[in-house]
């Protein structure tokens, strides 16, 4: 009788080991008051908010009696927003997160409601159509966090520029270092008025400020872009080294000023906006820095329809560096922070936000009819009011559901991208792996370092990277002997430390 227990025994736990987790079962909630969430989302609102707001509360309240409303940062001081709202304990239901956000620090430091239990209980769908090696890929502590976008998407970085120009006076395609300077050359020869590259990624971040680090990543396979100088070859992450002191630091730095000299930017160009917001304008004919295949075909819809005699074409850095890997799931997702005074309820709701394709599609493009219409073979197609509440218009990209979201008929060119960089991915040492996105650091032993570090990349990193210094070297000196002082010596230390752990856990080597 106990070999039979222990063989029964052993069978369990091997179909446990096979099937993973148990599927959800919902769980019955108190709706008899009505409840108004609140869903905090970046960017701007469309001029068609109330109307979205009105239809969706017309289907949100026979089901779980609650109403919502959507609140938006700007696109100027999302950040400052941001954090007041996660710090303030202002009334907030559903928030939209990112690893460009944070997600992992804050999660860190229980901004937002664990989901574990609360999702399998009351947005069951949700929890049953993300496979459980992706939610293991959301943990911080061990806890599930943020609901993230389903769609599988490769968002390495690349060069936009304006095919158009290129092929009225001949220019090469600017696929390399050598050939972005000819290209913007020859925008200047041609039309010398014509802004070539314009803004600034000032950001805070630790590596990448003016956009310099991103264009680098033509001749540099990094698993990452530099944090604290630090960087890792993709195909050899456990072996770190120190950028910034670096032979090839000081080159690079070296064409940056050679750039700038030429006029590529203003020499105010710390100042200005992000010169991706200004491409579709005609403010800039070349993107290096935050840019993306999906971001680059928005650019693609927005020309077709307001200049259509303008076109743009995308270089990917994966293309000449050899180096690919798909989205960290953490990119695009929803949380329930920790002042939702209903988070079972909030729940709810993101579980039909999700997975409810009437719901889905009515704030991911508006009312169908109006702001879109959908094509014999199933594409999205703008429709009358379509400027009123566009494609994602409330910038909803953690809401991605590929199995009842809709496509445009440009995502066919998207997707050839996409399945340009996984052929890539998949050659990789690590293949497919976002490395740098699933390193999660803790910086609590240097937090004064650091944001003493900070301060002086703004000041002495940033000049150097927009090429605004008389003497490179001078310049590099000086911005080391400065953040020595700070303490990179130490922040460095320990975040080798912590990544090199990292590697050797998950056999990165």
């Amino acid at each position: 009788m106990k070999k039979v227990i222990c063989i029964l025994l052993v069978c369990l736990i091997v179909t446990a080991s096979i099937f993973g987790r148990p599927t959800a079962e919902k769980k019955a909630a108190d709706t008899t008051r009505r409840e108004n969430l609140v869903f905090y989302l970046m960017g701007d609102a469309p001029r068609d908010i109330e109307l979205i707001k009105e239809k969706l509360n017309e289907l949100l309240l026979p089901r779980i009696n609650a109403t919502m409303t959507f609140n938006f940062s700007s696109w100027t001081d999302w950040v400052t927003k941001y954090n007041m709202v996660l710090s303030s304990g202002e009334p907030c239901d559903l928030i939209y997160t990112a690893n460009w956000m944070n997600y992992a620090a804050l999660a860190n430091n229980d901004a937002f409601v664990p989901l574990d239990d609360l999702l399998p209980a009351y947005a069951p769908d949700v929890w049953n159509l993300i496979p459980p090696s992706t939610w293991n890929q959301m943990r911080v502590k061990g806890k599930i966090y943020s609901v993230p976008a389903s769609k599988r998407e490769y968002n390495g970085g690349g060069v936009m520029y304006r095919e158009d120009l290129r092929a009225k006076y001949n220019l090469p395609v600017p696929d390399s270092l050598e050939n972005i300077e000819a290209y913007a050359l020859g925008i200047k020869k041609n039309e010398p008025n014509q802004n070539i590259m314009s803004g600034s990624v000032l950001s805070g971040s630790f590596g990448e400020l003016f956009g310099a680090v991103s264009v680098f990543n033509f001749i540099h396979g990094w698993a990452g872009a530099p944090v604290y100088g630090i960087v890792a070859d993709y195909n050899n992450p456990s072996k770190p080294y120190d950028y910034w002191s670096s032979p090839a630091f000081r080159d690079d730095m070296k064409l940056m000023k050679r750039w700038a000299d030429l006029g590529f930017w203003s020499r105010s160009a710390l100042s200005e906006a992000n010169d991706a917001a200004v491409f579709n304008n005609g403010g800039s004919v070349l993107v290096v820095s935050g840019h993306n295949p999906a971001k680059y075909i928005g650019v693609v819809e927005d020309f077709k329809q307001n200049r259509p005699d303008w076109s743009a074409k995308f270089v990917t850095y994966a293309s000449k560096n050899g180096i690919a890997f798909g989205t960290s799931p953490i990119a695009n997702g929803t949380a329930i922070p920790v002042s939702s005074r209903r988070p079972e309820r909030a729940a709810m709701a993101l579980n039909l936000l999700y997975t409810d394709q009437v719901i889905n599609r009515l704030v991911m493009y508006g009312v169908e009819g109006t702001h879109y219409t959908v094509s014999p073979d199933g594409y999205y197609v703008k429709g009358p009011k379509g400027n009123d509440f566009g494609y994602e218009g409330i910038s909803s990209w953690n809401l991605r559901n590929p199995v009842i979201g809709l496509s445009r008929e440009s995502d066919k060119e998207l997707d050839a991208i996409f399945a340009g960089l996984r052929d890539i991915a998949m050659k990789t040492n690590t293949p497919d792996v976002d490395l740098a996105t699933g390193f999660m650091e803790d910086y609590s032993s240097y937090s004064a370092e650091r944001a003493a570090l900070s301060t002086v990349l703004v000041q002495y990193l940033a000049p150097l990277q927009a090429g605004l210094v008389n003497d490179v070297d001078r310049a590099v000196d000086e911005f080391l002997q400065r953040a020595k002082v700070a303490g990179l010596e130490k922040i460095q230390g320990e975040y080798i430390r912590q990544w090199v752990a990292y590697c050797n856990e998950y056999g990165y080597r």
